[in-house]
């Protein structure tokens, strides 16, 4: 039987132009992919929270869809910009501005809940201005479908990610039954706190309530408004298959699909210019750490890396500094290592003596700290200098492995290095992402698509799919975690870092191109086909609901 195909696609969350976390490069890698089949008829959906400053990331435009955004601010008072989202295949994109919604938030959050049950009353933090998006994202749509006289036999699809958006998903289903909708989950906020406050999650995963934990962990609202979504969209979608586990016993809905994130490979460089790149990236690598440790690198410096959000056990910092100092104590490492700890913390700024000193100037750097390459408000109570200190890591010549924290976002205009993420990854020989809660993992997939060998876990959607698609390792260690056994695997780490810091160029080099070759079986030209079952499911369901 032929799947049934979406005409439009609406596809709305918080990261449209914003680049904030993983589902930002989750929905710019696809965009691509799906523009290519569908042209404007894909139409991305962000908050306009640009006041002072344009977002880098947005592309206005007056002409675009001038005369249905006129109708729109007129007829429900919310201003909207349109344009284009700057990422391959620039798709058509529409900015909200949600916040006169905020006076009307009682009201909507009465309506919703007589309406569906969803507990707003205990939200706090960003639960308002989420579900005020959220909600303004559902009129958006429910707008230009009325305006632009569409029927259920153009089939539609809304596509919400996360429980921000979620306020929209209820406003379509109550007020345009005729659009399909979907939901998808990117990780459970109960899981994700579940396992941020220390508690095991996967041992005692059975034995959870999502409902009693949202109590305990004070999450009743951002809970109350995901699990309802989860139940009443045509379509629930989640990224992996350890997150759909969570989502049956925490959210009592077992997904319709798991549609894996993929990746757009068209922004790795190839040939001559890949070669140049991680020179580049090496070269400055190099340059930052010589001048903020006081002493020259060996030629052969093995450099490694991790990155993400600072969740410290989540995403295995913890883990990620222990096993550096296993590979310290081992006995046949005899090469020397640079660890890279990339991740945005609390800072004032770039290093005012570190960055004098790399423009040239005669200024004494500061030697009492040799490891952050940015100032951070409070030292004594970050968690990763706190376990540099409790490691005893001093960045002194005789040790073997150096360790850099590199504490600010690397937009290619950090102050020190001043260069993107990526551009920097490339110059990276392994990177490490021992994470004991991913639902995906974006940052493994992205160094073996810039052919650096990674470690992660198999707690990673990312790590479990490889495991399922390769015997060997394959340019990807997937190293075994549980609730218990960081040691463990700390240990482990350290044992394949060491093992890897002793290859052979060869040896090295053909482990490069296994990574490489693993990228290309997730590329979105492969998942992409995971998020036509998707909208075929949402459409199916559509259909009955309608019916009825």
């Amino acid at each position: 039987m032929n799947k049934i195909e979406p005409e439009y696609i609406f596809e709305t969350s918080w990261e449209v132009c914003n680049m904030v976390g993983g589902i930002y490069t989750v929905l710019s890698t696809r965009s691509e992919t799906l523009y290519n089949h569908f042209k404007d008829k894909l139409i991305f959906i962000g908050p306009d929270i640009w006041k002072e400053t344009e977002s880098p990331y947005f592309d206005p435009s007056e002409e675009l869809l001038s005369e249905w955004r006129e109708h729109f601010t007129r007829t429900t008072g919310l201003p909207v910009r349109t344009g284009r989202w700057k990422v391959p295949g620039n798709p058509v994109t529409i900015l909200v501005d949600f916040t006169p919604l905020t006076y009307r938030k009682n009201e909507i959050y009465g309506h919703i809940w007589e309406k569906y049950g969803v507990d707003s009353l205990h939200g706090y933090g960003d639960y308002d201005e989420s579900s005020m998006f959220g909600y303004a994202t559902g009129l958006v749509i429910e707008s230009y479908y009325q305006y632009h006289n569409l029927s259920a036999e153009n089939n539609v699809v809304a596509h919400f990610n996360e429980w921000m958006t979620t306020f929209g998903a209820f406003h379509i289903q109550e007020a345009v039954p005729e659009i399909a909708t979907l939901f998808t989950t990117h990780a459970t906020s109960i899981g994700r706190s579940i396992a941020g406050n220390h508690k095991p999650l996967y041992d005692y995963l059975t034995e959870y309530n999502g409902d009693q934990m949202a109590y305990e962990l004070n999450m009743v609202s951002k809970h109350s408004t995901e699990k309802k979504a989860a139940h009443i969209v045509d379509c629930f979608t989640t990224v992996s298959d350890i997150t759909a586990r969570e989502c049956t016993q925490l959210l009592d809905k077992t997904p319709h699909i798991v549609t894996p994130n993929g990746f757009d490979d068209s922004i790795v460089p190839t040939g001559k210019l890949f070669d140049d790149k991680r020179k580049t990236a090496r070269a400055k690598l190099k340059e930052v750490t010589e001048t903020l440790i006081g002493y020259k690198l060996n030629d052969d410096a093995l450099f490694i890396s991790t990155a993400g959000r600072y969740e410290y056990k989540n995403k295995g910092i913890d883990t990620f500094i222990e096993s550096l100092k296993k590979l310290t104590n081992h006995k046949e490492l005899n090469r020397e290592v640079v660890a890279f700890i990339m991740v945005p913390a609390h800072i004032k700024g770039p290093r005012v003596d570190l960055t004098a000193k790399l423009n040239g100037s005669d200024i004494v750097i500061d030697y009492w700290n040799k490891h952050t390459t940015h100032e951070l408000y409070d030292y004594q109570y970050d968690n990763v200098i706190s376990a540099l200190r409790w490691f005893h890591f001093t960045n002194l010549q005789n040790e073997k492995v150096k360790v850099i924290f590199v504490p600010s976002y690397l937009n290619g205009n950090d102050g020190i290095f001043n260069m993107g993420y990526l551009d920097l990854l490339i110059g990276m020989d392994v990177s490490i992402f021992p994470s004991y809660y991913e639902p995906w993992g974006y940052t493994p997939l992205e160094s073996v698509a810039f052919s650096v060998p990674t470690i992660t876990s198999d707690l990673s959607g990312f790590g479990q799919w490889v495991k399922s698609h390769y015997d060997t390792r394959h340019g990807v260690a997937v190293v075994h975690r549980s609730d218990y056994n960081q040691a463990q695997i700390s240990e482990e780490i350290g044992n394949i870092l060491a093992q890897f810091a002793n290859y052979s160029a060869a040896e090295a080099e053909n482990v490069r191109k296994q990574a490489l070759e693993t990228s290309k079986q997730a590329l979105w030209n492969e998942f992409i086909q995971y998020y036509y079952q998707a909208y075929d499911i949402a459409l199916t369901n559509r259909n009955k609901r309608i019916k009825h």
